[in-house]
C-alpha cells in the first residue's frame, strides 16, 4: 500500500511530508517523490528506491515552500523509476495517486489529441492532464479536480496541488483511504491518520465519493451526489500512534475495507496494464512442461487454493491436486517427477505448510511459495516466491490475505495458460481487464456493508448457519462459514449446493438462516433449486445475486445482498466481500473480539 501525504503549513513542507512519508514506510514502495508551491511555481524531487535516497536528494537540492504533497509509490503502470515516480505534474497541476485508473488508455488518447504530452508510462499523470485540460477551459481549481475526478474509473485516492496556488490541496476518495488531519492553522492529507500522528491528533476520513477542498483554515467536502457534506473531525487516541485503525473499529474492519487497494498492489505486480497480459518474472522452470500441480495450505489459505483449483484446470487444462497440509503431510503422496507444488501461506511460516513443503522438495517436485512475507521459512525454501503484497495484516482472521492469494493464484493460472496455450490472447486480455477490475468492483461491493450490519444483528442470537455455493462459490461457502466461527462463535457449516440432499437438509428448519451465493452464471438454475428446498422447509434465506440473479429471486429470500455483475472469472473476489461483512457484524453484535478471537493465532507455527 503506497502513502500520500499533504501538507498546508506556517513552515517548510518538505521536511514534515518526509518525516510523514517514513511513517508509511511499513506499506511498501519502490520510489518516492515531494512536490510543492513556491512563489506560485511547482517543484518537486523524485527517486527511485527508499526515502534515505530522497533525503540525499533534498540535502543536495532544497525543495521550498509552505505547501505540497509526497508520496511512496508501489509501481503499478510503469516500471519503479524516477521517470514513473510521483508526483505527476503538468503545466498547471502536481498529482499524487494510489489506485489503479481503469479508464486512462482512453483519456491518454484523448488528451495527447487535444495537444498534452505526457512524460512517463503511470495512469497517474492523465489525471495531472486532464485536471489541466478543465483549467484550460476556464474552471475553478476546485470544479476542475471534481470534473477531472467524476471521469475517472476505478479504485483511487488522489492529492492535487496546483501552480499559484499557496493555499489549496484536493483530495478525492474512490476506495483507497484518504484521512485529513487538522492543525493550528495548518491542514494535512494522508493515507491513514499514522501519518498525520506527528502533527495532529484531529482527523477526520473521506468516504467514496468525497472530494475535498482543503485550505489552511477550512474545508469543503463534496460527496459523489455532488452536495456538500460534514466529515466529523475526531480525536485520534494515543494507540493510534503505534498502529493506526481508521475510522474502524477493529482491524480487521479497516483491513476488509484495505482490499481494494492492496488488490490493486497486487495485480499491478503480475499484470503489463499496456500490454494487458500477465508477467510473472523470472520462472525456473517451465510451466507448460509440468505434469500436475499439488497446492497445499491450512484454514483460509486452503479455500484460496481451492478457487485456484477450478482455475487452472478450466484454464490450463492440467490436473491440479488440493490438500491441507497438516493431512498432506502424513499422506506419503506419490509425486510425479516434475511436477509443481505450490504452497500458500499469509506468515511464511506455517508449521504444517513447511513440512508439507519439505516433502515435495525431496519427491522432485518444482516448488513455488505465495505468501505475505517473503523472507519467511516458507519463502527462502522455494524455488520460486510470488509475493500477495497485502501489506501488514493485524486481524488474526485472515481477510485482505485471503483476496490478495487469490490474485496471485489468479495470475499464476492465466500464465499457465498460456504457457500450455489453452486460451489464447484475446482470452487472457479478456481476463487481465478482469482483473484489473476487481478493486473498483470490490469498493462498489463494500456499499453493502450498512445492509449487513443491521443483518447481523438479527443473526446474532442463531446458534446454526449454514452457506450454500456451487463451482467457484463453493469455496467462498466454505471460507464464509469459517470466519462466522471464527470471530463469532456460532456453528456455521458451508456445503455445495449439490450436496444439499446428500444430508445438509436434514438440518433445515426455521431456527437456521441459510447463506446463498449465487451469481447469475452457468450454474445459477441449480443453485435457485436448492434454495426453493430450503424455503420449502422453513429455512431463511439470505441470498447473495447480481441483479440479474435477485431479480429471479423476487421475494422468496428473508433478505437480499446485492453484489455487483461481473465476469464470472473474478466472482470468488466479490463475493468473498459480503461474508466478511456477515461474519465481522455478526461478531460485533455479540460482543466478541473480531481482531483476537479465543483460541487463535496469527500465525501457526507449531504442529
Amino acid at each position: 500500500m503506497c502513502g500520500i501525504v499533504g501538507v498546508i503549513g506556517k513552515s517548510e513542507a518538505s521536511p514534515v511530508i518526509f518525516e510523514a512519508l517514513k511513517r508509511l514506510e511499513y506499506r511498501g514502495y519502490d520510489s518516492a517523490g515531494i512536490a510543492t508551491v513556491e512563489n506560485g511555481q511547482i517543484d518537486r524531487r523524485r527517486v527511485e528506491g527508499k526515502l534515505n535516497n530522497l533525503g540525499d536528494a533534498l540535502t543536495t537540492s532544497p525543495l521550498p515552500g509552505k505547501i505540497g504533497i509526497g508520496h511512496t509509490r508501489w509501481a503499478t503502470h510503469g516500471a519503479p523509476t524516477e521517470q514513473n515516480a510521483h508526483p505527476h505534474v503538468s503545466s498547471h497541476v502536481a498529482v499524487v495517486h494510489n489506485g489503479i485508473i481503469e479508464n486512462f488508455r482512453d483519456l491518454r488518447n484523448e488528451l495527447e489529441a487535444g495537444g498534452h504530452t505526457f512524460a512517463s508510462e503511470t495512469d497517474t499523470e492523465v489525471v495531472a492532464h486532464l485536471v489541466t485540460a478543465y483549467l484550460q477551459e476556464g474552471k475553478s481549481h476546485f470544479e476542475a479536480a471534481r470534473l477531472a475526478v467524476a471521469r475517472l474509473e476505478g479504485a483511487f485516492a488522489l492529492g492535487i496541488i496546483f501552480q499559484g496556488e499557496e493555499d489549496l490541496i484536493v483530495g478525492a476518495r474512490h476506495g483507497p483511504p484518504l484521512a485529513i488531519g487538522e492543525g493550528d492553522g495548518e491542514m494535512y492529507l494522508g493515507s491513514d491518520a499514522f501519518a498525520l500522528a506527528p502533527m495532529t491528533n484531529r482527523v477526520c476520513y473521506l468516504e467514496d465519493g468525497d472530494c475535498a477542498e482543503i485550505r489552511h483554515d477550512a474545508v469543503t467536502i463534496i460527496d459523489a451526489d455532488g452536495n456538500q457534506v460534514e466529515r466529523p473531525f475526531t480525536i485520534m487516541m494515543a494507540s493510534a500512534q503505534l498502529v493506526d485503525k481508521g475510522n474502524h473499529r477493529h482491524f480487521m474492519a479497516k483491513e476488509i475495507h484495505e482490499q481494494p487497494e492492496v488488490l490493486g498492489h497486487t495485480i499491478s505486480a503480475y499484470a503489463d496494464p499496456l500490454q494487458e497480459t500477465i508477467y510473472l518474472g523470472r520462472v525456473p522452470f517451465d510451466l507448460a512442461a509440468v505434469p500436475k500441480i499439488t497446492i497445499s495450505a491450512c484454514g483460509t489459505a486452503f479455500y484460496a487454493a481451492m478457487v485456484a483449483k477450478y482455475w487452472f484446470e478450466q484454464l490450463a487444462r492440467v490436473s491440479v491436486e488440493i490438500d491441507i497440509a497438516s493431512e498432506f503431510r502424513y499422506r506419503e503422496a506419490a509425486m510425479p517427477e516434475g511436477g509443481l507444488a505450490i504452497f500458500v501461506s499469509q506468515s511464511g511460516e506455517t508449521a504444517d505448510t513447511l513440512a508439507a513443503l519439505r516433502y515435495c522438495a525431496q519427491n522432485g517436485q518444482h516448488v513455488a511459495s505465495i505468501v505475505n512475507v517473503v523472507e519467511s521459512t516458507i519463502g527462502r525454501e522455494s524455488e520460486v516466491v510470488f509475493p500477495i503484497h497485502a501489506g501488514p495484516e493485524i486481524g488474526v482472521a485472515s481477510t485482505k490475505a485471503f483476496t490478495c492469494q487469490l490474485m496471485v493464484l489468479a495470475a499464476l493460472a492465466i500464465a499457465t495458460a498460456r504457457a500450455r496455450k489453452t486460451i489464447d490472447d484475446e482470452t487472457e486480455t479478456r481476463l487481465v481487464r478482469a482483473l484489473t477490475s476487481v478493486p473498483r468492483l470490490t469498493t462498489e461491493t463494500l456499499g453493502v456493508a450498512g445492509q449487513i450490519e443491521a443483518l447481523a444483528h438479527d443473526l446474532a442470537s442463531t446458534r446454526d448457519i449454514l452457506y450454500f455455493g456451487r463451482g467457484l462459490q463453493y469455496p467462498i461457502a466454505l471460507e464464509g462459514a469459517l470466519k462466522l466461527k471464527e470471530i463469532s462463535y456460532i456453528h456455521a457449516e458451508g456445503y455445495a449446493g449439490g450436496e444439499l440432499k446428500h444430508g445438509p437438509i436434514a438440518l433445515i428448519d426455521e431456527q437456521v438462516p441459510v447463506i446463498v451465493i449465487a451469481p447469475y452464471d452457468r450454474l445459477f438454475d441449480k443453485t435457485m433449486s436448492n434454495m426453493q428446498e430450503v424455503i420449502a422447509r422453513g429455512g431463511r434465506v439470505v441470498f447473495m445475486s447480481d441483479d440479474k440473479g435477485l431479480d429471479h429471486v423476487g421475494n422468496d429470500a428473508w433478505a437480499k445482498i446485492r453484489v455487483p455483475e461481473a465476469d464470472p472469472f473474478i466472482s470468488p473476489f466479490l463475493y468473498t466481500i459480503p461474508v466478511q461483512l456477515l461474519a465481522y457484524y455478526t461478531a460485533v453484535a455479540k460482543g466478541t473480539d473480531a481482531d483476537q478471537p479465543r483460541n487463535l493465532a496469527k500465525s501457526v507455527t507449531v504442529e
